[in-house]
């Protein structure tokens, strides 16, 4: 099958599809997948948990009252569960690959099961403005939870996707759907007059499926959300790789001090990454999610991608455990980069600049 958005200029593409930046990805064989399952069944893997997923009441007159505030909205960050955070910035309800099923399958009676409920249910949401969707995984493209968001009151979200996705929503009678490419940007218009959002895809190092025969067919990536009081990067899912000095590099001029320095937060996955000979590839650890965020030049960061669905060897509570110990390694002041609870918010100083 042809990529139709094929552009022989740009090195990730492929004619019949798309790839990483620095190292190609190839699917597992059969062999490899055995192999990997029969190591963890001889080594006891997954162990049971040492201490339950925290978990936390959301703070709902909070979120809803900063829902409404418009431009006096304070830049916050609940985490849901798993990958999906709401983001409140700039005025703007910013949902990160909604994933509220109970299952990660194409089916609900099977496949990894919730170990955690969502911190917000569907209908406890705001009113949703904008879907960052960073890939066609069924652990972060979820059909219901983004089937239910467009039908929200109000008229649907923006969909914000990688290339290679419209057509998958167009079937489900979603059309409010924007596709880029790595460094693309859509500017949203917010809450008020001039008041401009952009909002850029730029690489990580994964790939994409939805079924046995479309690997790499649709892209995948990370996105940066540039709103005047709180600058986010969101990076879905990603192993280490240099992409993320590139992307500091990209935007460096915004970054300066008088414009108010590096990312304001980072949301950095740190779970389903044993064993490292199967996913180093695809899945960073806690000890490279440090890294990436020392190379984005982040000032804050919370961990998404654990505590939710046992997806890989490691206990389910680990990665917070090795997250704090890579922390203490790299000299990291204390709640820099931390782990919160399912259901809790946090408040983001908002961007100063000197100019």
């Amino acid at each position: 099958m042809k990529n139709p958005y094929f552009n022989p200029a740009k090195r990730h593409h492929r004619p019949d599809g798309f790839q990483n930046n620095y190292q190609s990805f190839r699917g597992k064989k059969l062999g490899e997948l055995l192999r990997w399952r029969w190591q963890a069944w001889r080594a006891g893997h997954p162990q049971p948990l040492r201490e339950p997923i925290p978990v936390v009441a959301p703070d709902l007159a909070f979120i809803h009252g900063n829902a409404q505030a418009g431009l006096h909205m304070q830049p916050a960050a609940t985490w849901i569960g798993h990958i999906t955070v709401l983001l409140q910035v700039g005025g703007l309800n910013i949902l990160t690959d909604p994933v509220f099923s109970e299952r990660c399958f194409p089916v609900q009676w099977a496949g990894p099961k919730r170990h955690t409920p969502p911190g917000l249910s569907l209908a406890q949401l705001p009113r949703i403005d904008v879907v960052l969707l960073s890939h066609n995984h069924y652990d972060h493209m979820d059909e219901h939870s983004l089937v239910t968001l467009a039908a929200q009151r109000g008229g649907p979200p923006l969909f914000i996707t990688p290339l290679g996705h419209k057509h998958w929503f167009a079937r489900r009678g979603i059309h409010h759907v924007i596709e880029l490419d790595w460094w693309d940007t859509h500017v949203i218009n917010a809450t008020e007059r001039n008041h401009r959002i952009p909002v850029t895809l730029t690489p990580a190092q994964h790939w994409s499926a939805r079924t046995a025969t479309d690997a790499l067919r649709s892209l995948w990536g990370s996105f940066v959300v540039r709103s005047p009081d709180c600058h986010v990067f969101f990076s879905g899912d990603t192993a280490y790789s240099k992409d993320f000095i590139d992307i500091r590099q990209h935007f460096a001029r915004e970054h300066t001090p008088a414009n108010g320095g590096g990312f304001d937060l980072a949301l950095l996955p740190i779970g389903a990454y044993e064993p490292r000979w199967f996913m180093k590839d695809q899945h960073c650890n806690p000890e490279e999610a440090v890294q990436i965020f020392q190379d984005l030049g982040c000032k804050q960061a919370i961990a998404v991608h654990w505590g939710t669905f046992q997806l890989t060897d490691e206990a389910l509570d680990e990665p917070p455990r090795e997250l704090r110990r890579s922390c203490a390694a790299a000299s990291l002041p204390d709640g820099v980069f931390q782990a919160i609870a399912v259901g809790s918010s946090i408040h983001v100083k908002p961007r100063q600049r000197s100019n």
